[in-house]
Parts: structure tokens; sequence; C-alpha cells
């Protein structure tokens, strides 16, 4: 059965490349301005420059759009988390913290509109293995750096240590907070708190 949440094939040659990266960027403007009900292929096809039959190649629905826009979220905050992570390897745990906090802010005041739409959206669709993968990628790693510093059972910690930062920044971001410095302030004396250690 075709997997209607998947593209149907993936670019090989740069012209089929830039079609297909088109297609997504248009994409993520509509959602971006106009919200779900604004995304129809027609309308994407239009806004790409491309046919609907170019769209049909790559994409079979609407949903196959919308989740390859949530794995290039997920891929995009994996790279930020793990390039943080690699960044702070011979430092502090204080310091890991700090720069992790300012990495996931960093990622959502980006795209903000985008990510809140994709996340609402992601809910209504089926459990996506990569897009789980890439968490699984990005909680292994912040393992590791716990581990590291020797944290007490370093997996669960660094599931709840993501729990808690996305917890804390993505609701004040959505609610409008533009002073991130002050955001960040607030989320590090909390993760440093579980974590056992005395902000």
């Amino acid at each position: 059965m075709e997997q209607l949440s998947h593209p149907r094939k993936q670019p090989r040659q740069a012209r089929a490349q830039a079609t297909f990266d088109a297609i997504l960027e248009a994409s993520a403007r509509i959602l971006t301005h106009g919200g779900p009900d604004a995304l129809t292929t027609n309308f994407v096809a239009k806004t790409a420059g491309v046919s609907v039959g170019s769209l049909y190649q790559y994409f079979p629905s609407k949903d196959a759009i919308i989740a390859e826009l949530i794995r290039a979220m997920r891929q995009s905050m994996r790279d930020d988390i793990i390039s943080t992570v690699a960044f702070c390897a011979d430092r502090p745990l204080r310091f890991s913290i700090a720069r992790m906090v300012r990495a996931v802010i960093h990622h959502h005041t980006h795209a903000n509109r985008r990510i809140d739409v994709l996340e609402h959206l992601e809910r209504h669709l089926p459990p996506d293995p990569q897009a789980r993968q890439m968490l699984d990628e990005m909680r292994s790693a912040i393992a590791q750096m716990l581990a590291r510093h020797h944290i007490p059972q370093p997996a669960q910690a660094a599931s709840d240590l993501l729990n808690l930062i996305f917890g804390m920044a993505h609701p004040a971001l959505h609610n409008g907070e533009t002073n991130f410095d002050a955001l960040a302030n607030r989320i590090e004396p909390a993760a440093l708190g579980y974590l056992g250690i005395t902000p």
C-alpha cells in the first residue's frame, strides 16, 4: 500500500531537487501565512511555479508534504542539538546546558509560527519512524554528554531535560516572548536544578 505521508519518490538530479525544494518552501510559506486550510496541492503548485503533475510526482497528498516539512523541522532541531553537544564536549556541564537552552530557543524563534502549525498538524498524522529516530538521536547525544559528567540514569535524564526545556521555551515563545535572554535565564536554573546542580 502506498504511504500517503511519505514522498512518492526522492529527487536524484539537480533539477528534480530544485523542484522538490520549491514545493516544500512554497508549502512552508503557505502554512506560515495562511495556515493549514490554505494549503492545497493546487495552491502549492502555483506558488512553487510548478505544474500539479510535477508536484504529484513527488508528493501523493497534502499530508505527504506536511510530513516532509515535519521531518525537515525535526532534522534541523536534531542537527542543532548534536552540533551543540559536540561543541561542548570538553566544556563544563553548566556551560553545555546554557548552550543547549539557547539552541532550542534559536530554533523556535527562527520559524516560530511554522513550528507551531507543524507541531499541531503532527498530532493528526500517523507516527513517523524517521521523526522518532531523530528525536532518539537527540536524546542519545545528550545522554552521552550527561554520562561524561556522571549524571545518574543519563538516558532518562536526557529525555526529561529535553521535555523541560521544550516545555518552558515553546509556550513562552508561542505567547509572544521576545526577551530571549530573559527566557534562557529562566530555563537554565530549572534545567540545572533538575540535574542537581546549584544554579
